[in-house]
């Protein structure tokens, strides 16, 4: 087994448009904090010229922490796009290169080859995610230093610098979780399709249809939108309570992790019983 997951990592990062990914993960960060560093003090002395009046704040508001919550914020957007250009082909990629049945010819269960690539995508996810949190946080608080940071939800939370690093590695590692989740979805369309495109397109036009059909209909929806996988691809926001509402977390970690297994079972059953033609 360990074999198979070396043998598909070493296909993954071969391809391009793996360090695609990495490379656009990069430029967004970079343009974020070269953004919010120009012009990120003037925005906030605007949103906060009451707040800063009555509250006593440690350090600057523009800090490696507010920069690094912008990032979060903006790039779980993008994120699926990216983790689905890779796992979205891990499947369709073969069939489409007719290299499924030079692979079916060597001792290898369907089984354990269809698990060796879906751990491998898992990795990869994984790693993206890693390489986000790595040149966001570690970056931002060295070139703009710590500080407090503002939360505005449905109530204003302020958070100190000293209980913030906790907050954002929990924030990354459940981003880790809804990544898994999303690329099980690509990866079980890769194993219905024969081309990249469609896992690709199909996974993302998933999460935005949902996405919208729950925004638009959510009191007709209320009843299943706890059920829903994408209604939790934003659940980071939950570290980032005054009171963590455990009940909540684990709720949404619950439904990320089933979501998970079921696409992967899905997988399973369909390519074992897949008439492979090419």
């Amino acid at each position: 087994m360990i074999t198979l997951i070396n043998i598909e990592l070493y296909k993954i990062f071969k391809r391009s448009r793996t360090y695609i990914a990495f490379a656009a993960v990069f430029v967004i960060v970079v343009a974020l904090q070269i953004g919010v560093h120009f012009e990120g003090q003037s925005t906030l002395d605007f949103l906060f010229q009451n707040i800063k009046e009555s509250f006593m704040f440690q350090g600057d508001l523009v800090n490696g922490y507010l920069i690094t919550f912008i990032i979060l914020s903006s790039l779980w957007i993008h994120i699926p796009i990216l983790v689905s250009m890779v796992t979205g082909d891990m499947i369709s990629g073969e069939a489409n290169g007719g290299t499924f049945r030079l692979l079916l010819t060597r001792p290898i269960s369907r089984t354990k080859l269809v698990i060796a690539k879906f751990l491998a995508g898992w990795f990869y996810s994984i790693l993206l995610v890693a390489f986000m949190a790595l040149i966001s946080l570690l970056p931002s608080l060295l070139i703009f230093g710590k500080g407090d940071l503002i939360v505005m939800k449905t109530t204003i939370n302020f958070f100190s610098a000293d209980d913030l690093l906790w907050r954002f590695i929990a924030a990354f590692g459940y981003g880790m979780l809804t990544m898994t989740t999303v690329a099980s979805l690509s990866f079980m369309l890769s194993s219905f399709s024969d081309n990249s495109i469609g896992p690709i397109i199909g996974t993302i036009s998933i999460i935005i249809a949902i996405t919208i059909i729950s925004s638009v209909g959510e009191s007709l929806l209320r009843p299943v939108l706890p059920y829903m996988f994408t209604t939790y691809l934003t659940s980071w926001l939950l570290f980032f309570e005054f009171e963590l509402n455990f009940t909540k977390i684990i709720q949404a970690i619950s439904v990320e992790l089933i979501y998970t297994l079921i696409f992967l079972t899905i997988t399973l059953i369909y390519f074992r019983r897949k008439d492979i033609l090419s």
